[in-house]
């Protein structure tokens, strides 16, 4: 049986662009810790004096802790107040920043970055925070803008990251880090409104535990599996066992008056298809961002072309524009068409961009400066489709949870591309003048597969239903 629940209160700001910027800034900014130590990951291990399986953790923390924090994070929004969790995460971040600013070993490096990946439940707390305290009529956009930081961040954040370690010592990066972390935490304090202390209720700590423990076994064994190998003892272990965890904890959400994530509420016909198309856009957009960086810095003699890692990132940084750009264009689209067919494009837009790129027999930088351009465009497109197609589906009082849920169903995606696209460029690598790099036709498959991901994205997108409304709840978005 449904219960009835009183929703947040709703606190219209007066200053709605500037409170769009302030979230957008706080979500770039937490999307930018994901891609700070790409420009040194190769030399992590001479930086701290410790083994490639050791520096690997470095990555690894940054992954799982966001992972998992960004749907338990959101329904503490849920419950005690967006605005003050959202703080809490920064608090969290701007920490994690200056203790990596500060370490010199393994060690303290991995829990630094692990304290960063709590701030990336700020982007889905955000959208939530936005259905509180906007105009309907501003919604579209403004989710659409917010929802994209989860990818500009990343894209505006690369050649940043290699500038700095280009022309510094490398801990410089986590003191830009710190100062954009102290920043956002004082521009949301100082403008976001609060929208009350939420709904209460007892939190279900059992459930975070279970959810924790089910989803890092799965996603540390599809990230390392390539690595240890996939029919590895501690890969099975942990493939086989997080999945058993997941499926126990799933038993037990359903018996809990208070659960973290309300799996009825996840199983409709539009939160479940949503999600599931999250996985695939996931999938598409992580695969042009393992693929790309290669070929553009690979040697021409193997096949790449050649440039260094801070023209690369500039040929890349685009796609990350190209999504800031389509917020205000997604926002209009989906007030006139809705957010379903929103969608759908963005999906086919992907995959057209994809199908170039397989087409294209020998490609040129300028090749996929256009393609991840478009890219961009999907990914602009898509991101501001997935949330509205969420809140429009759930209670009022569960939007901050369900669109964390959906931030990890992106992030599954991502990961089950890394590992996938990874194992298909590993096999498919080949020794050219003494250089081990992944042949031409590795790369056209992993290409492949992101067409293929985007294409199952659009199909599933089309049967998405319409929102049924749900006696006793209020809903979010009419």
């Amino acid at each position: 049986m449904t219960r009835q629940l009183d929703p947040p209160t709703s606190v219209i700001t007066p200053r709605p662009n500037l409170t769009i910027a302030v979230l957008a800034f706080a979500g770039m900014g937490a999307a930018f810790m994901q891609t700070i130590l790409i420009p040194i990951q190769g030399e992590l291990p001479s930086l701290l004096g410790a083994s490639p399986a050791d520096t690997a953790w470095v990555i690894t923390a940054t992954l799982l802790v966001a992972a998992i924090c960004t749907p338990i994070s959101g329904k503490l929004g849920d419950m005690y107040g967006k605005r003050r969790i959202a703080l809490i995460l920064l608090g969290l971040l701007v920490a994690g920043s200056v203790l990596a600013a500060l370490s010199y070993s393994v060690g303290p490096l991995i829990v630094a970055r692990a304290l960063q990946g709590t701030g990336l439940g700020v982007v889905p707390l955000g959208i939530a925070l936005l259905r509180d305290v906007l105009p309907k009529e501003r919604l579209g956009g403004a989710i659409a803008l917010v929802s994209a930081t989860l990818g500009v961040g990343g894209a505006l954040g690369l050649p940043l990251s290699a500038f700095v370690t280009e022309n510094l010592d490398w801990h410089a990066l986590f003191w830009v880090a710190t100062a954009i972390s102290v920043l956002s935490f004082v521009l949301v304090w100082a403008v976001i409104p609060s929208t009350g202390r939420g709904v209460g209720g007892r939190f279900d700590f059992v459930g975070a535990a279970g959810l924790a423990i089910g989803l890092t076994g799965v996603l540390l064994g599809v990230s390392r599996g390539n690595e240890w190998g996939w029919d590895a003892p501690q890969t099975l272990a942990l493939l086989i066992g997080g999945v058993v965890v997941l499926l126990v904890w799933g038993a037990i959400e359903l018996r809990v008056t208070d659960p973290l994530v309300d799996l009825r509420v996840s199983a409709r016909g539009p939160v479940l298809l949503t999600n599931l198309s999250s996985i695939a856009m996931g999938f598409a957009l992580f695969a042009s961002s393992i693929v790309f960086p290669q070929l553009l810095q690979l040697p021409a003699a193997v096949g790449g072309m050649g440039l260094p890692l801070l023209q690369a990132s500039f040929v890349l940084m685009p796609s990350g524009l190209a999504m800031l750009a389509m917020s205000p264009v997604a926002g209009r689209l989906q007030r006139r068409f809705g957010p379903k067919p929103l969608l759908v494009a963005g999906a086919i837009v992907i995959a057209i961009s994809y199908l170039g790129a397989v087409l294209i027999s020998d490609l040129e930088f300028w090749h996929v400066l256009i393609v991840n351009i478009l890219i961009g465009v999907g990914i602009g497109l898509g991101y501001a489709a997935m949330p509205a197609l969420i809140m429009r589906a759930v209670p009022a009082t569960e939007t901050g949870a369900a669109n964390g849920l959906n931030n990890l169903m992106r992030a599954l995606g991502t990961t089950v591309a890394a590992a996938i696209i990874a194992g298909v460029l590993t096999q498919s690598a080949t020794v050219t003048e003494g250089i081990s790099a992944p042949s031409m036709g590795g790369f056209s498959t992993a290409l492949l597969f992101g067409l293929i991901a985007a294409v199952v994205c659009a199909v599933i997108a089309v049967f998405i239903p319409h929102p049924k409304p749900h006696p006793g709840e209020v809903e979010a978005i009419a």
